[in-house]
């Protein structure tokens, strides 16, 4: 069925990986460097980011789709630790000047906070140890562009990668292109909504969303619903969730309860929905210590990632796409508005041109606190 299917009929397709022993992808021209080992015995496995560069990873001048990215890196440094966020991913279909995906490194993967997970996902998928998985499919009709700009303090080592795509023929029938959009609000304003998503201008599907979370206040933080303003919505959407862990395809607070014992909430990886992470550790000051009396050390509000795909069930729109998440919580005798920390990706596809996004937050302002 379907992907499966696929394979039933041969499409004339040539198969192309992009890696640092082959950063053109060319036929014939992989595996070529030498080591110590001699000639064609992994030379170049890897490449570094010097602090302030964008590092080209991509440049295809061609028609095709990329179907598979692999990356890694190492999440630590002397300068902090958040270069999940501090390193920035961009994507450039057919020649355009601006990017249709401006998005933190861990946060496209579903790693927010700066921290990495474990996310077993159809299109996204992480690995042990922060082996970082994609597979939406990226059309392009004549150009591929993808660029890694490192904004942290130091150089980044030991970055590996690897793009699998196909080289095809041009198709006759409308092509729409992958986009993605981060954004984050360090703490929302009270009563109004968080914005997803807005100012999309065109036709395609919404196909998913990643919410990284950290709770400022107390009690259940999730009863928000999730709004998707279509077309020609105005002051009240044309779809809209229940609560977020119903959004998600959880319920009931993802609560488990043992006899005799407090609710826990789980952690879960699935195909198309999922909560992989959940942490009151700051990993980020594992290595802070102070015996000090009013020490914070590793202590963290709490911090929840989650993930949903709308693969089977996309969310048409012809001219217009809003999305907005309402930061509700529940205190077990009311609903209450709240003011938490909220980042988000945005996954959809649409007809280009798109218009710009907002400038991306600066390095500072993304990190978490």
């Amino acid at each position: 069925m379907g992907v499966l299917d696929d394979l039933l009929i041969f499409k004339h397709e040539q198969s192309r990986t992009i890696t640092p022993e082959n950063p053109s992808g060319a036929s014939g021209q992989a595996a070529k460097t030498a080591s110590h080992l001699g000639p064609s015995r992994k030379g170049r496995p890897c490449v570094s980011i010097q602090a302030g560069q964008t590092l080209e990873l991509v440049n295809i001048q061609a028609t095709g789709v990329i179907r598979h990215i692999w990356l890694t890196v190492p999440t630590a440094t002397a300068s902090g630790s958040f270069v999940l966020r501090d390193l920035v991913l961009r994507m450039y279909w057919d020649g355009e000047s601006e990017p249709s995906v401006e998005c933190p490194l861990g946060d496209f993967f579903c790693c927010g906070f700066g921290t990495p997970c474990r996310v077993n996902s159809l299109p996204i998928a992480v690995n042990p140890t922060l082996g970082m998985n994609c597979y939406f499919q990226m059309p392009f009709k004549k150009s591929a562009r993808i660029t890694l700009t490192n904004e942290h303090p130091q150089t980044i080592e030991n970055v590996f990668y690897a793009f699998d795509y196909a080289l095809t023929e041009p198709k006759p029938t409308e092509q729409l292109y992958f986009h993605a959009k981060w954004n984050r609000q360090a703490v929302n304003q009270k009563g109004q909504d968080y914005l997803v998503l807005d100012n999309l201008i065109g036709h395609g599907y919404y196909v998913g969303t990643y919410l990284a979370v950290c709770a400022l206040e107390r009690y259940w933080w999730g009863e928000g619903e999730f709004k998707f303003y279509l077309d020609h919505d105005d002051q009240f959407p044309t779809i809209t969730s229940t609560g977020t862990e119903d959004y998600f395809g959880g319920a009931w607070a993802f609560n488990h309860q043992e006899s005799g014992q407090l609710p826990v909430a789980e952690t879960y990886s699935s195909l198309f929905s999922g909560y992989p992470f959940q942490s009151k550790h700051d990993h980020t000051r594992d290595n802070y210590h102070d015996d000090s009396p009013h020490a914070f050390g590793n202590d963290a509000l709490p911090m929840h990632g989650l993930y949903r795909w709308h693969l089977l069930d996309p969310i048409a729109f012809q001219r217009h796409l809003r999305v907005t998440y309402q930061d509700l919580g529940n205190d077990d005798r009311q609903l209450f508005e709240r003011q938490d920390d909220i980042a988000s990706v945005a996954y959809w596809y649409q007809s280009e041109p798109h218009r710009p996004f907002a400038p991306l937050l600066p390095r500072q302002a993304r990190q978490p606190r």
